[in-house]
């Protein structure tokens, strides 16, 4: 349940140094830039977050607490997974960060803990409620939120920068890149142009061709039954997914068993024909975060089309 929630109030958002004070943060307007500047105490990045704000990083950075999983692993993916010494609870990616301190998620953050750590830098959503109170404290905090695909490239870059490790974020967004575009090789001819029905929760909520994930099924030349205009994960009447008939459903495992036993549900041809991929929850993490696994989440749709191309519509 927990984990539910965790993905829910995401989602809806989407629609060892002392410490030392912090410049006062100035609004520019212009977020994903960093440039390199230097002071009378030395080297820093200055990187401009989600909210427009250009936060000076002095260099190096040692110290990083990631507060989103996407964000913890991205800084894995850039070889940075040793600078790590505090992660949200949900960041379970690769396997190491589970042994790091756990401080809370979102809307429960543990600040007291989190200080105790003396971060050089605090990674941090957009929508968390901590970020007012961290600043406050004088750590430095990059507010970062990727809400499609080109979010996640330039947050890899601007993370890369931050790091230390500039063009780190681009080859590794090339590499995942190229990725996607193998893995729409692999789907079946017959299913291309297939309209998809991507349920993120019960309630149920979806992915949109707005989201991450919608860019990821347009990649894999899939269709959408839910439109750009609705938004990004919008919470849908049942009956909606009725009347659309997707020609293939995507869920959680879970959520995929349970969807005939729904009023009305037992209508949609593709549940009657199989046409549908159900993943478990280590697998449903890489279709559901905007991060450096996107393009193995992709790969497993692919594979799980592949499984279905012969059964017909």
């Amino acid at each position: 349940m927990g984990r539910l929630l965790m993905l829910l109030v995401l989602l809806a958002a989407l629609a060892a140094a002392p410490l030392r004070a912090q410049p006062a943060a100035t609004v520019v307007g212009d977020s994903g830039r960093a440039v390199t500047v230097v002071d009378d105490r030395g080297r820093a990045i200055t990187v401009v977050d989600d909210r427009g704000r250009a936060i000076p990083v002095p260099q190096p950075v040692r110290r990083v607490v990631a507060l989103l999983p996407s964000l913890t692993e991205a800084v894995c993916a850039l070889d940075a997974c040793d600078r790590l010494v505090g992660v949200d609870r949900f960041s379970n990616w690769p396997p190491q960060v589970q042994a790091l301190p756990r401080l809370g998620g979102l809307e429960d953050t543990t600040i007291e803990r989190l200080v105790a750590l003396q971060p050089d830098l605090v990674l941090a959503a957009t929508s968390s409620r901590a970020l007012a109170r961290l600043e406050a404290l004088g750590l430095r905090v990059l507010a970062l939120e990727p809400r499609n695909l080109a979010d996640t490239r330039r947050v890899l870059e601007l993370l890369a920068q931050a790091l230390g490790r500039p063009g780190a974020g681009e080859r590794l967004w090339a590499r995942i890149d190229q990725r996607l575009s193998d893995a729409a090789g692999r789907v079946p001819p017959a299913l291309r142009g297939q309209t998809v029905y991507f349920e993120v929760a019960s309630a149920p909520y979806a992915a949109g061709e707005a989201s991450f994930v919608g860019e990821v099924l347009t990649r894999l030349q899939l269709g959408n039954v839910v439109p750009a205009a609705m938004g990004p994960f919008p919470q849908l009447n049942p009956e909606f997914v009725v009347r659309a008939q997707p020609g293939i459903v995507i869920a959680s495992a879970r959520g995929l068993a349970e969807m005939p036993a729904r009023p009305g549900w037992q209508a949609l041809a593709a549940l009657q024909a199989g046409r549908s991929c159900g993943f478990s929850e280590a697998q449903y993490d890489l279709l559901v975060r905007p991060g450096p696994r996107l393009a193995d989440g992709a790969e497993l749709i692919a594979s799980c089309l592949a499984r279905l191309g012969g059964r017909p519509k």
